[in-house]
C-alpha cells in the first residue's frame, strides 16, 4: 500500500458531517497493513463519458483507486445487468459492452479487457446460499461496471466478474443477499456497486449540454440530503424501505435498478467503519453523483 498515494487520494475529497476526520483517515492508512478485510465502494458512475473524459468526477474515481489496496479480484454489482434470478460473469475474456446510444465514437471505441476470474465465480456461488447463483459466460462488462473500473484501474489487470441484479426481488432481498458476501473481502476481493442514489432520465434537465454541471432539482438535492443523513448514521432500514421516505425519494428512485447497488454496498459495512463520501454532488436535475468508501478505522478514533 502506498500510504502517500492514498493519502493524497483523500486529500481532494468532502468530509462531510459524521464522516470520520483526516487524522482518522490517516492512522487507519498507517494500519491498512495488518488488515485483512478490504474496502466497500459504491460509485455514482453518471454520464457513461466519465469513462473517457477528464473532468472532477473521473479525478477522484482516478484519486480514490491509486489509494486502495490492490485487490486480487473485483467483484462489480451494476445497475446495468438485471436479470431473473441471480448470476454471476464467468467468462476468461468478458467482452466489453457498449450499452447506450447517442455518443461519440472514442467512447464506442473505448475498451476494458480486465480478465474475468473463474476463482471468484466459483468462490461466489459457493457463498451464497439465499439463492441459486448461475455461471453466466453472454454478459460481460457494462458501462456501469467498465466506466468506474477505467478511472480506477486504467491498466485492466485485475481479474473482475459482475453480480447481477435479481429484477423480481424486493430491496430487503439484495441488502440480504449482499451480506454474505462479507467474507469475500478477507480473500482480498475489492465489492464496487454502481449505480446512482437519485437517477429519473424521464426528468432529467436540458438547461446544459454538460450534464456533469451541478445542478439538481429541490426534491432531487432533497432526496440526496436525506439518504446521505440516513448513510453517514449508519440507519440502513430505512434506506430499505425507501418507498416510506416521501415525494422526494419517490421522484427520485422511479425504477430500483440504480439505486439497488448503493444497498449492496451499505449490507456491507462492519463494526469499526465508517463512512467517506466523495462525488457528492447533483447533476443534470435529477441524477446524484454521490459515492462512498467504506473503511476499517482503528477502534479509539472512532468518532
Amino acid at each position: 500500500m502506498d500510504r502517500k498515494s492514498f493519502l493524497k487520494a483523500l486529500a481532494v475529497l468532502s468530509l462531510a458531517g459524521a464522516a470520520f476526520k483526516l487524522k482518522d483517515l490517516r492512522k487507519w492508512s498507517e494500519d491498512l497493513g495488518a488488515t485483512d478485510r478490504m474496502p466497500v465502494l459504491f460509485v455514482g458512475h453518471g454520464n457513461p463519458m466519465n469513462a473517457i473524459e477528464d473532468n472532477r468526477f473521473s479525478r477522484q474515481m482516478k484519486a480514490i483507486g491509486k489509494g486502495l489496496p490492490t485487490p486480487k479480484a473485483i467483484l462489480m454489482v451494476s445497475a446495468h445487468w438485471e436479470t431473473k434470478g441471480t448470476f454471476v460473469t464467468a467468462q476468461e475474456k468478458p467482452p466489453t459492452i457498449h450499452d447506450f446510444g447517442g455518443f461519440p465514437k472514442a467512447l464506442f471505441d473505448a475498451q476494458y479487457p480486465a480478465p474475468g476470474s473463474k476463482w471468484l465465480a466459483e468462490e461466489t456461488r459457493a457463498t451464497v446460499t439465499k439463492t441459486q447463483v448461475g455461471l453466466n459466460d453472454q454478459w460481460g462488462f457494462d458501462h456501469g461496471c467498465w466506466s468506474v473500473t477505467a478511472n480506477m484501474f486504467p491498466e485492466a489487470n485485475i481479474p473482475m466478474i459482475q453480480l447481477s441484479l435479481d429484477r423480481g426481488q424486493p430491496p430487503s432481498y439484495h441488502y440480504e443477499l449482499a451480506k454474505e458476501l462479507a467474507s469475500l473481502r478477507k480473500k482480498g476481493v475489492l465489492i464496487i456497486g454502481s449505480g446512482n442514489m437519485v437517477h429519473n432520465l424521464r426528468m432529467v434537465s436540458l438547461k446544459s449540454n454538460d450534464f456533469n454541471e451541478s445542478h439538481g432539482y429541490d426534491w432531487a438535492i432533497e432526496a440526496n440530503e436525506t439518504f446521505k443523513k440516513l448513510i453517514l448514521a449508519g440507519d440502513h432500514q430505512p434506506l430499505i424501505n425507501y418507498s416510506t421516505l416521501g415525494k422526494s425519494v419517490a421522484l427520485s428512485i422511479p425504477t430500483p435498478e440504480h439505486y439497488l447497488p448503493m444497498l449492496y454496498a451499505l449490507a456491507l459495512q462492519e463494526d469499526k467503519e465508517g463512512i467517506e463520501l466523495f462525488n457528492d454532488d447533483v447533476v443534470g436535475g435529477s441524477a446524484s453523483m454521490t459515492s462512498f468508501v467504506e473503511l476499517k478505522i482503528c477502534e479509539s478514533l472512532v468518532v
